[in-house]
This record gives structure tokens, C-alpha cells and sequence, in this order.
């Protein structure tokens, strides 16, 4: 008896493989972003591993080559003294940062395409999710080096967490442990960034993953010219697994190349921390939020009851994101035009969402351009007209491009 048939007499092989390893996968490049940022969670575990066994998530001092540090901060000097130590921690880094990017692309296609649509209205939710849980798993990461840059970048996150009117003490103390820094901060944040949100995102992934196969691809364009009414693809074994595989093997080669020649957060340029604030930016997909706290001047308090108030903070780090993942969460259930849900739509047959779209995008694009604002020598106010006009007119010339070239209304 041969193994397969041992294994099929108990595991029903065979109805596996008609089930799932031939499930149809469309070709189409845009469908590998959601694999990318599959392979760099696969990445992030694994290199994860690895930085876990020489780290210690303390800020208790102890003497390394001769110097009282911090012991977070010694562990970090310590990997990168083993070998390829410190081109793993680059990679665990750029791999957060595709991680993150890949994410939002996908769902920027996703919004572009009409595929949030009923009836795949959950899929969105837990894409939104899973995008928001790998910003704050890349947040998290931030505190861990325990750099003078790293406690400077989370006590402004800690400053946003705190901002919350009723809820800010509470989160705070969930979150960080109480006062950021304390003894109680770094522990508790490793839990979460190595324990309890990797096991979210995990579970988020699997059930994403199970909603797409039982609901099925949505089709490019093409197919229904090709193949109406049918699904059309390439099977998943062997073909579309040899696609991801060639795909993950220029991935590492990529990122690892990109890790040794880019080393990520080099902690002996800014040192332990000390009683100077080191001058930093965060990472890009920060930066748009930074650009809003520094153009919202500090003197925006609207007085709540109970000794509560609506801060500069609030406004820029947690009402204006807030609004925007609300909208976006309930797009699906505000937008109930009928649709051929099997095939993708086009941008263009959609210019009023596509011209928003465009806005917000330009929206982003000018508030992290707000983050260099002391560069360029910008006032809040040229920031503010900037803010309003430029979405506004990118809006405007995308709508009415469109519907010169293409003439449609979705």
C-alpha cells in the first residue's frame, strides 16, 4: 500500500484536492499583492524567531562592554554583533515596511475595482482590519529597541493613546503599562508584538483566506470576454503554486538584498535614552499622521464634561483616522449599486469613486508632505490651503478627465 493511499483511506485526500488544490486562481499581476504581504508575515515570523531568542524586553541596566545600558538596548547591540544578525533585523524591519504597503495596495485595488461589494462586504472588513493591526504591530515595534529614537516615537504614540477623552488612562495602561517609560512598558509591549496581535493577525489571515475560497475570486475584465459565466484561472496545484513559489524565492532574494544594502535603525547613531530629544521622522506610513499633529496647533481644546477635552492629539492622531476608517468601513453598506460581482470593475466605468479615491490619496500625499514642514519652511497656513485645495482639485481633474475620455457614470 502505497503512502498517498494510506493517507487518503483517513484524511479523504483526493476530495481535499478537488476542493482546494485545484480551486482556480485568476492571472493577473494586481492578484499577487495579497500573496506579498502573505510571504512578508511568513518573513516577519521567521525572523521574529529568531530576534526573540536574543532579545530581553527590559529596561533594567546592565553592563555591556563596559557601558550601563539598557537591556533591550545591549540585545539589539548584541544581534547585530552575531553573524547576519544585523542583516535579519533589517529585514525583519523592510519586511514590516512591504508588509504594510502590499496590504494597502490590495485594498486600494480592491476599492478601485468595486470588489467590496456584496457579497464580499466581510472580506473588506477583515482586510481594513488586517491593515490597521499591521500598523500597530509595526508601531509596537518601534518601542522594542529602547533607542533614544524608539522612546521618543512611542511616548507620541503614547501621547495619542492618553488624548482619548474617558478612554485615554485606560488604554494607556492596557497598552503600555501605565506611564511610558516604566518598567512595566517594554514587557508588556513584547507580549504583544511577539504573542497576542501576531496570533490575531494570524487567525484575521486564515479567515480572510477561507472567505476567498468559498466565495471565489472576482474575474478580470478579460474573462468575460474570453469565458463568460465561467471562472477562469489557472489551478492551484501545480501551477499557480509554482507562480508563488518563483514569486517568494525573488522576494527574499529582494528583500535580503535590500536588507544588507539598506541596514534599518542602526541604535548606536541615536544612542540610549537621555535627557536630549533626538530629531526624527517616523516611518512613511506615519508620516501622514505626524504631519497632521505638527500643522493642528496645540491651543485646539474643546472642554468635555467631567474635566475631559477634545485635544490637538485627538484631532490629528485619532478623530480625523478614525472618520476615515469609519467611512471606509461602512463603504460596502452605503454603496449598493448592482454589479456583476464575478468580474472587476473598471476605474473608469466609476469616475465619481475613482475621483474620490484620487482625492484621498492626494489627501495623504500633502499631509506627509506636512511632515517635512520645517524643511521646506512651510506655515501652517500655506499647509491648510494646501490640505483643502489640492484634494479638492485632484478630485475635480480626475472626474472630469474621465468622463471626457470615457463618458460613463457608474
Amino acid at each position: 500500500m502505497s503512502v498517498y493511499r494510506w493517507l487518503d483511506e483517513r484524511l479523504d485526500l483526493d476530495r481535499l484536492n478537488k476542493k482546494f488544490m485545484r480551486k482556480a486562481f485568476p492571472v493577473h499581476h494586481s492578484f499577487f499583492l495579497g500573496e506579498i504581504a502573505l510571504f512578508s508575515f511568513i518573513v516577519l515570523v521567521l525572523t521574529g524567531i529568531f530576534l526573540t531568542l536574543n532579545f530581553e524586553p527590559s529596561s533594567r541596566l546592565v553592563e555591556y562592554r563596559g557601558e550601563k545600558l539598557p537591556a533591550a538596548y545591549a540585545s539589539v547591540l548584541y544581534i547585530d554583533s552575531l553573524p547576519f544578525g544585523k542583516v535579519i533585523r533589517s529585514a525583519h524591519h523592510w519586511a514590516a515596511n512591504i508588509m504594510v504597503a502590499s496590504v494597502f495596495l490590495h485594498l486600494l485595488r480592491i476599492l478601485l475595482t468595486g470588489a467590496y461589494k456584496r457579497p464580499r462586504e466581510i472580506n473588506w472588513i477583515l482586510g481594513l482590519l488586517l491593515l490597521g493591526l499591521t500598523v500597530v504591530l509595526a508601531f509596537i515595534g518601534y518601542a522594542l529597541p529602547f533607542d533614544a529614537y524608539a522612546v521618543t516615537a512611542t511616548q507620541i504614540g503614547y501621547g495619542i493613546a492618553k488624548s482619548i477623552p474617558y478612554l485615554g488612562d485606560w488604554l494607556a495602561q492596557l497598552m503600555f503599562g501605565g506611564e511610558f517609560p516604566s518598567l512595566r512598558s517594554l514587557p508588556r509591549l513584547y507580549a504583544l508584538h511577539v504573542l497576542w496581535l501576531p496570533l490575531l493577525l494570524a487567525a484575521l489571515i486564515g479567515l480572510h483566506l477561507l472567505i476567498m475560497i468559498k466565495q471565489k475570486h472576482t474575474q478580470p475584465r478579460y474573462a468575460e470576454e474570453v469565458a463568460p459565466g465561467k471562472v477562469l484561472g489557472v489551478p492551484m496545484v501545480p501551477m499557480q503554486a509554482t507562480m508563488m513559489g518563483i514569486l517568494f524565492l525573488l522576494y527574499l532574494g529582494s528583500l535580503f538584498l535590500l536588507a544588507g544594502a539598506l541596514i534599518a535603525h542602526p541604535v548606536e547613531v541615536y544612542g540610549p535614552p537621555g535627557t536630549s530629544t533626538p530629531v526624527l521622522k517616523p516611518e512613511w506610513y506615519f508620516l501622514w499622521l505626524y504631519g497632521l499633529l505638527q500643522m493642528i496647533p496645540s491651543s485646539w481644546q474643546i472642554p468635555l464634561p467631567g474635566g475631559a477635552a477634545i485635544t490637538s492629539e485627538f484631532i490629528g492622531g485619532v478623530l480625523i483616522p478614525g472618520l476615515l476608517g469609519l467611512v471606509a468601513l461602512l463603504l460596502p453598506f452605503l454603496d449598493t449599486r448592482r454589479t456583476k460581482m464575478r468580474y472587476l470593475e473598471l476605474p473608469s466605468q466609476h469616475p465619481m469613486r475613482t475621483s474620490v479615491t484620487v482625492g484621498l490619496l492626494f489627501f495623504f500625499f500633502v499631509a506627509t508632505f506636512a511632515g517635512w514642514k520645517e524643511e521646506f519652511g512651510m506655515t501652517n497656513a500655506q499647509l491648510w490651503a494646501m490640505l483643502v485645495f489640492i484634494p479638492l482639485g485632484a478630485w475635480l481633474a480626475t472626474y472630469v478627465l474621465i468622463r471626457q475620455i470615457w463618458g460613463k457614470e457608474g
